[in-house]
């Protein structure tokens, strides 16, 4: 069994890339666990930042590259979702306005600070602060950059989490879509749903058209990198559907599958998470009904090969 990424400890360095005039992303390679991108968009009063990063490290790295950027403060900052790559480098924005999704700052609240604890291997994580969000929203909110539009919308139903956003730029066809989707990485539904993911790649993200799309982890594409993800969590669907008929647990499902075109993407434990997420729904429980995460979890780790998953940030 493969490592869950990278066998290698060296990285390429983070970079910034103008996707639009005045909108940046911040790209992370490799884009395996806690590793995100991130991105930002620049005015003449300010600058709002799309997401943060997992660790401390890497937020002052991502703030010092906004500084090279631009000599306007950041002033606002936006959430896609409660996750900790996206999250927990919150509190290093001083003065930024923190606009996440309703949920997202419930979730964020719950599940509090990280800690080695032996799923990952040891991150350092730096001198963390839970900074949750303090200006939230349930459908929808714009915010302004000048005269450029941004729009931070919760996309509905559970997909990657209960609580995802995205930031939709139509003047510039540019899409910041979070973590419901991934570029070249194992998309992750085991706290959101398969078949909701499906839905909202289906009938939000698609319907956009966006030019430019800007993953939650991985590089820059565009529309074709919907029907990527759509594929994979297809073949989620289908292999928990043959799995349950066979009788075989989602551990043993995922072991039995032939990954097929899935196979070189980063962090491929990530099939038994997501059919823990499959076999629940194919069960009966809505989307996003909380699922087993300790066992699921350790159902990962065993198709590790017993080893911890490989976390690099």
């Amino acid at each position: 069994m493969s490592t869950s990424s990278a066998d290698t400890p060296s990285l390429d360095p983070p970079r910034v890339e103008e996707v639009s005039e005045g909108v940046y992303a911040y790209i992370q390679p490799d884009g395996s666990w806690y590793i995100n991108n991130t991105g930002f968009i620049v005015g003449s009063h300010g600058v709002v930042s799309v997401d943060s990063c997992s660790t401390e490290r890497r937020t002052r790295a991502y703030l010092d590259a906004i500084v090279r950027t631009s000599d306007q403060p950041v002033r606002t900052l936006l959430n896609t979702h409660h996750h900790g790559d996206h999250t927990h480098g919150n509190y290093l924005f001083d003065g930024a306005t923190i606009v996440a999704h309703e949920w997202c700052r419930r979730e964020m609240m719950a599940a509090g600070l990280p800690s080695n604890l032996g799923v990952w291997t040891d991150v350092e994580w730096g001198a963390l602060e839970l900074a949750p969000p303090f200006l939230t929203y349930r459908d929808e909110v714009v915010v302004w950059v000048d005269d450029l539009r941004c729009e931070l919308r919760h996309v509905g139903p559970p997909a990657h989490t209960n609580n995802d956003s995205i930031v939709w730029i139509p003047d510039r066809s540019v899409l910041f879509s979070g973590d419901l989707l991934f570029s070249g990485c194992t998309p992750f539904v085991l706290m959101g749903s398969v078949t909701g993911a499906i839905e909202v790649l289906q009938t939000v993200l698609k319907p956009l058209e966006a030019r430019t799309i800007v993953p939650g982890h991985g590089p820059i594409g565009g529309p074709a990198m919907i029907d990527e993800v759509l594929a994979y969590l297809q073949f989620v669907l289908t292999t928990a559907e043959e799995g349950l008929a066979a009788g075989l647990s989602p551990l043993a499902a995922a072991r039995a599958a032939d990954l097929g075109p899935f196979a070189e993407l980063l962090d491929p434990e990530r099939i038994v998470g997501n059919l823990h997420r499959a076999y629940a729904e194919l069960n009966g429980a809505e989307p996003g009904t909380p699922v087993d995460l300790v066992a699921a979890i350790g159902d990962m780790i065993t198709f590790n090969g017993g080893r911890p998953l490989t976390c690099l940030a």
